[in-house]
């Protein structure tokens, strides 16, 4: 198989961004996060920069993942077959899922309630909450589907397949909670049909581009400054009209939904360009950092709540604590990678076999 380092180090980087997100939460009162830092609530909302990290991150970063899997997927199936890739996808995806429903599943719901939480419950908590590792799940039932449509015979290359673009509206229609692009999936093991639907359509349209041929071309990574300075404050302005209004138009929420629709797609395409400009060929660092990214985000929720707790008598700033919180939790899981996990039968479970080198001890 043709090596995609651009998209493998696209993937990893949402994949990291998420730690980002998780701990910039503690720092935005609205969230209702369960740890809540007293200086989110010195800064008003409008201009509290952890705010607004929170709605850009989280309006491309599970769409561009989502994308980029389908695109793998359809590459692995074209050059593998389907069996591989349903026993390539279930060692990767839920075997990792499987070991989470006991260990780090538990652990963060019990970080999330201390008092309510039953230890004799500890096996099937996850039946409550899969917590942030809801993605694999639904990556699974998408691998599923894909895997029947291909029996099918759905080949994934005609044009009609461009309309999943537009289509996004239609589950954006019933997003509830304010944010740019999707809600928050909460966790349950019964996926919401709109935000399964809306996954789904980033998911297949990535199988799609692989399918058809598609490029990614360097120059779309032009997309992210007018998506960024227009897109998403616009987006913001028509989902909460009020702020700038005083008042709110019916004509706000059909320019909500199309401008939250197309600031995704257009992030989505502008961070494909900026990767196949950036990171096209092989950087050993940017693959180590590839490599460690699925750990780090599946283990990272319990070590991020447990920073929050301790950093919040600390009499510093929000900026402080946010930049000690993302450096000491990422320092900490990457020396259990490299100690713990890169070699052993862990590693091979996530990213297949390593073999180290006299340079890597």
């Amino acid at each position: 198989m043709t090596r995609h380092h651009d998209l493998d180090a696209l993937r990893s980087t949402v994949m990291l961004l998420g730690i980002v997100l998780h701990a910039g939460l503690f720092l935005v009162p609205e969230f209702q996060w369960p740890v809540q830092d007293p200086w989110g609530a010195t800064i008003e909302r409008d201009t509290n920069p952890y705010l607004h990290l929170i709605l850009i991150i989280h309006g491309f970063r599970m769409p561009v993942f989502f994308l980029v899997s389908g695109f793998f997927t359809a590459m692995l199936w074209q050059s593998r077959g389907l069996g591989y890739l349903a026993q390539r996808r279930f060692r990767r995806i839920g075997l990792p899922l499987l070991a989470g429903m006991v260990t780090v599943i538990p652990t963060t719901i019990w970080f999330f309630d201390p008092g309510g939480f039953d230890l004799l419950h500890w096996p099937l908590v996850w039946l409550e909450s899969l917590a942030h590792l809801w993605f694999l799940w639904y990556l699974l039932l998408l691998v599923a589907a894909f895997l029947l449509f291909a029996r099918l015979g759905v080949a994934f290359r005609h044009r009609l397949w461009w309309c999943l673009v537009p289509l996004t509206v239609v589950p954006q229609m019933f997003m509830r909670e304010g944010l740019i692009g999707a809600d928050s999936p909460g966790g349950s093991v019964l996926p919401p049909p709109e935000l399964l639907g809306y996954y789904a359509m980033f998911f297949f349209f990535g199988a799609f581009f692989f399918r058809s041929g598609l490029q990614v071309r360097p120059r779309w990574a032009a997309f992210l400054p007018p998506t960024l300075i227009l897109l998403y404050p616009g987006a913001l302005i028509a989902l909460y009209p009020e702020t700038v209004l005083g008042a709110r138009p019916a004509w706000t929420w059909p320019a909500a939904l199309l401008l939250q629709v197309a600031y995704t797609w257009l992030m989505c395409f502008g961070l494909m360009g900026l990767f196949r400009w950036i990171a096209v060929r092989e950087r050993p660092w940017v693959r180590y950092l590839s490599d460690s990214s699925y750990w780090l985000y599946l283990c990272h929720l319990p070590l991020v709540l447990f920073g929050q707790m301790l950093l919040l008598d600390w009499p510093v700033s929000g900026h402080l604590k946010f930049v000690l919180l993302c450096t000491t939790v990422v320092v900490t899981l990457l020396i259990t990678y490299q100690l713990g996990v890169r070699y052993t039968p862990v590693g091979t479970m996530l990213n297949g076999p390593r073999i180290r080198t006299a340079a890597s001890g």
